[in-house]
């Protein structure tokens, strides 16, 4: 189990950053590798060029904390609903957001929302996206957690050029689960969801509609992330930039506050963060209740005081504010470095006032996950960062090589169950370790039984350095080519990825 103490004592012994790649390099990109996002300090440089030191986060002495209101990110609605489907139409372009006071800010988007907007779907209920692309750049939506057929799945070679539309196809052929989407171009990802492309993919099912768990209003997608601004509060992009990035954005507002009423509510929290981690707790050490994790509900709820997270992974967990009087103030907060604790340590302020009816409740038993079948392979991953020498960028390794799109690394059986052991060979930075198609069980987190925040469906799983995790999944729901990867975007980007084929 990851303690908090260990995660903290971790980046803090490596000098205090969660990213420790010490270049501002940008890796090889293709020949389309110039973003949309125009010529401020955070614009993509060419490979092998460093790019300028932007300075400090401007951020937070452009905003004062707890003054802004948490929005809720747009819940899209189907352009059509016949012959047993749901159909949207997305269309991903530039625009501007209000993210700083008295501010612009130049984002890239999916329909304009920044953050991105929300797709309610049912389980067994196809969704289909038609997604434009009207930015320069080539993109790959990726819908992550979800089981799809690989034409669909948004690999990172799998590209939508500039002014092209595609069509998306999601069976939704699982069971529910609190998902998220986000651009997968290959060497273009990291900047394109720094930038804004990123949105909320919500599927249910009759098991979790059947739970008398908080929901409308008192259900509240929260993506968490951090950011850099200059002083005309643009956005500010350069690789390996954890440190730097000390304004931290939740639905894209900067330390907002939240209006709750003294009940209980449902928050699903999404770190979608390029790099950062998050340890979250609530400043006066308050219960929080977990009940779901990536691949949707746990067993059993447990109660903590913190929750972890690295970029990618999600929790729901559900806060009791009935704890507090009236009038009462709560800020969640966040533990893990790098940046400055006055504003890193600070996430968003649970504002309580008055009670409002609640007829929810937290059952004992949630759901039964299936049971883990028979294991036909095992195999070993190993993810390493290695720095560049005499000016070179940084190389992201999976098993000693870079991503090569063209090279099969793993041979999965159909309908076989595979235990793999995933290994973080770095001493000084952190990983995490994503499988597309699949959610998967963590049997063991350095040879001991998980904590219970891991006792679910994962698709995510973080590894901080040196540390291992061995977990099992089921390959019985499509064939093709599928990747593997570190989801620290700058570390995928820089060929931290690699390829299974399962035939």
């Amino acid at each position: 189990m990851v303690t908090r103490r260990r995660m903290i004592g971790a980046a803090l012994a490596t000098g205090g950053g969660v990213l420790l790649v010490r270049t501002t390099l940008r890796p090889a990109a293709s020949a389309a590798s110039t973003t949309a996002a125009g010529q401020d300090a955070g614009h993509a440089h060419p490979a092998g060029a460093a790019a300028p030191d932007p300075g400090p986060d401007a951020g937070p002495s452009l905003v004062e904390k707890f003054t802004t209101t948490l929005p809720l990110p747009p819940v899209l609605s189907p352009v059509a609903t016949d012959n047993g489907a749901d159909t949207y139409a997305v269309t991903m372009l530039r625009s501007f957001a209000r993210i700083l006071p008295g501010h612009r800010t130049e984002v890239l988007t999916y329909n304009g929302a920044f953050p991105g907007p929300v797709i309610r779907a049912r389980s067994g209920r196809p969704v289909i996206v038609r997604q434009t692309n009207l930015l320069d750049d080539p993109v790959s939506v990726h819908l992550h957690g979800c089981a799809v057929p690989v034409d669909s799945d948004g690999g990172p070679m799998n590209l939508l050029d500039a002014g092209a539309t595609r069509t998306y196809t999601y069976p939704n052929d699982q069971p529910h689960a609190s998902l998220w989407f986000h651009d997968h171009a290959h060497h273009l990802e990291s900047e394109h969801v720094y930038r804004g492309l990123a949105g909320t993919y919500l599927l249910t099912d009759a098991t979790e509609a059947a739970l008398p768990l908080p929901s409308g209003r008192y259900d509240l997608p929260i993506a968490l992330r951090d950011a850099r601004f200059d002083p005309s509060g643009n956005l500010v992009y350069r690789m390996d930039d954890a440190a730097g990035r000390a304004t931290i954005l939740a639905n894209g507002r900067p330390w907002p506050k939240v209006d709750v009423a003294a009940r209980r509510y449902r928050i699903r929290l999404l770190n979608s963060s390029n790099l950062r981690f998050f340890s979250l707790r609530l400043a006066d050490g308050g219960p929080i209740t977990q009940i779901g994790s990536d691949g949707g509900l746990l067993e059993r709820p447990h109660t903590t005081d913190t929750i972890d997270l690295s970029p990618g992974e999600r929790a729901d967990v559900v806060i009791d504010f009935s704890r507090y009087r009236p009038g009462t103030s709560v800020v969640l907060t966040n533990s893990m470095p790098p940046g400055p604790a006055e504003h890193i340590g600070q996430v968003l302020r649970f504002d309580v006032g008055r009670p409002a009816p609640d007829p929810s409740a937290v059952p004992d038993r949630l759901r039964t996950l299936p049971p883990l079948g028979p294991v036909a392979r095992e195999r070993t991953i190993v993810l390493k960062v290695e720095e560049g020498t005499a000016g070179a960028a940084p190389r992201g390794l999976i098993d000693g090589r870079q991503y090569d799109p063209a090279r099969v690394d793993a041979s999965v059986a159909f309908g076989t169950s595979e235990i793999w052991t995933v290994v973080n060979a770095n001493t000084d930075i952190p990983h995490n370790f994503h499988l597309h198609l699949v959610q998967f069980r963590v049997l063991q987190r350095n040879g001991e039984t998980p904590g219970p925040e891991e006792a679910g469906l994962k698709d995510t799983v973080r590894l901080m350095p040196g540390e291992s995790v061995r977990l099992q999944a089921a390959f019985d729901s499509y064939r093709g080519r599928y990747p593997y990867h570190c989801h620290l975007l700058d570390h995928s980007a820089m060929g931290m990825m690699a390829q299974m084929e399962i035939t």
